[in-house]
């Protein structure tokens, strides 16, 4: 075992952490696994192909929920290839370049996410708090706007700190702790000054994930005061039933978030397995659910697939 620790010291391959103890089922394993991507793939595009072919979705709250349905679409395809490849016994190693875009893909689609779910807090917002001015603030232009704003901020932030991971020493183990790439792995096995990345990978997650998550409570404490100012009982369930949805999807993104950064800083102790397991929901979880969540709970695209089904049948 330390000769294999020398060589991969000195190399710049890293080897895949599958399901630790149980490498004689990974057979078996995969057959769940690959229907959860198919799943993943299925359920995101049929989200987008509903909300592109039916006129009556082409509304602000439907154009946020399609660029969720996409952001999840890419977030699932980000991990395929390795997880699914350890399953099938067709990799066990990624070089350091591949590792690097993996993780740019699966942190950046993550930040992404994050920032949807705030597009859509605010959308939920406006449409409640504002309902007659709905039209006039949320345009197509500024839908448009909002947008590019996410992918601005989701792709030009992140590189100046997943280039540096190509110029540190890794001379630690290369053993990863998943079956994909995520930056934390990799400065965690380098020798080199990792100050910076330390510094502006936590500025990152502060001023995505947790100010994201300041913002979209901060918008629902103020839907929830607008809707106890409504007199009728029935037209403040009706308010809050527009937003259950958008609840739930942002429940199924920060949950696996939250679970998984304490399982790494306090379960040191617990069996590799559960960080396998915890990394997996993280990335898996909220692009299967979130075309579950929309398609039950959102009527009008509940009645669409209906539809769609019902047509396929005929």
């Amino acid at each position: 075992m330390s000769a294999i620790f020398i060589s991969n010291s000195n190399s710049s391959r890293f080897i895949l952490t599958g399901f630790p103890g149980l490498e004689v089922d990974y057979l078996w394993l995969s057959i769940p696994f690959s229907s959860i991507y198919i799943m993943i793939f299925l359920g995101n595009c049929m989200v987008l192909h509903v909300i592109r072919t039916e006129p009556s979705l082409h509304q602000p709250m439907f154009y946020f929920l399609a660029m969720l349905a996409f952001t999840d679409l890419c977030m699932g395809l980000s991990t395929t290839c390795t997880v699914l490849g350890i399953l099938w016994g067709f990799i066990q190693e990624i070089s350091l370049d591949t590792c690097i875009a993996q993780s740019y893909f699966i942190h950046g689609l993550s930040f992404m996410e994050s920032s949807v779910l705030l597009a859509m807090a605010f959308d939920r917002y406006v449409a409640i708090c504002h309902p007659l001015r709905y039209s006039s603030i949320l345009t197509n232009d500024k839908i448009m706007k909002i947008g590019v704003a996410i992918l601005c901020r989701s792709t030009l932030l992140i590189p100046p700190v997943i280039i540096r991971l190509k110029f540190l020493n890794y001379c630690r183990p290369h053993i990863l702790s998943h079956s994909f790439c995520l930056h934390q792995d990799l400065i965690r096995m380098a020798c080199s000054d990792i100050r910076f990345n330390s510094i502006y990978g936590l500025a990152l997650v502060i001023s995505n994930l947790l100010l994201d998550a300041v913002l979209i409570l901060i918008s629902y404490v103020m839907i929830l005061r607008a809707v106890l100012a409504i007199a009728s009982l029935e037209e403040r369930i009706k308010s809050l039933q527009t937003c259950v949805s958008h609840i739930c999807a942002v429940s199924v993104f920060y949950i696996p978030i939250i679970g998984l950064t304490m399982v790494h800083r306090f379960g040191k102790h617990l069996s590799p397995l559960v960080h396998v397991l915890m990394g997996h929901i993280y990335i898996l979880f909220p692009p299967l659910m979130n075309p579950i969540i929309y398609s039950i709970k959102t009527q009008q695209i509940r009645k669409r697939v209906q539809r769609l089904f019902y047509l396929k049948e005929m």
